[in-house]
């Protein structure tokens, strides 16, 4: 029977800037703009309160470590952070957990789904097609992401392309959908 390896108490925002540093040394600031760069919150929520948070608790958990930064032209002291030696081994031992696999969070449209017989019938086709709307959005943001990632090849960038297409499709197929949901709701409406 295989060992139970314990929760190591990482949150998500801790090991997605776990995974930063493992990269590169930064500081607070060049997090935040990362997460904004490769477009994180599509993925995972991490605020930039959180950035800092986290870089505390890594740090007091020996994680991480900071030190001054010598550059005086970057404005106010800044610490860079780097991981210690146990870093890598959290990050793998906090990935090693059943609930990457097995949870669903629910998105707020299928809530609104399931609830949307008892919406007004314009009401329905308004967010029907805000939601279409939204989804040709999002498909034209990936396509315009894929477009623009760098020719450079590093250990993530296969993963990135790979899960920038599983979003088109789960859009496309979600759009496909929406035309069934909607004709099933307008039939339900005439037997009410």
């Amino acid at each position: 029977m295989p060992r139970k390896r314990p929760d190591t108490g990482l949150t998500t925002p801790d090991l997605i800037i776990l995974s930063f540093l493992i990269e590169n040394p930064m500081h607070g600031y060049q997090i935040a703009l990362a997460l904004k760069e490769r477009q994180v919150k599509d993925w995972a929520g991490v605020s930039k309160p959180q950035v800092y948070y986290s870089l505390k608790k890594l740090e007091a958990s020996g994680l991480i470590r900071g030190k001054s930064d010598e550059d005086s032209s970057l404005g106010p002291e800044r610490r860079i952070f780097s991981i210690t030696q146990e870093a890598c081994s959290a990050l793998a031992d906090a990935l090693d957990s059943a609930k990457w696999a097995i949870s669903r969070p629910v998105p707020p449209f299928f809530t609104w789904a399931m609830l949307s017989v008892y919406a007004k019938k314009q009401t329905v086709k308004k967010i029907l097609e805000q939601r279409r709307e939204f989804l040709h959005n999002e498909i034209a943001k990936e396509l315009k992401t894929l477009d623009g990632l760098p020719s450079v090849k590093n250990k993530s960038s296969h993963v990135v392309r790979s899960m920038i297409l599983l979003a088109i499709k789960n859009f496309e197929l979600e759009l496909s959908w929406l035309d069934e949901f909607e004709n099933l709701l307008s039939s339900q409406a005439g037997s009410r």
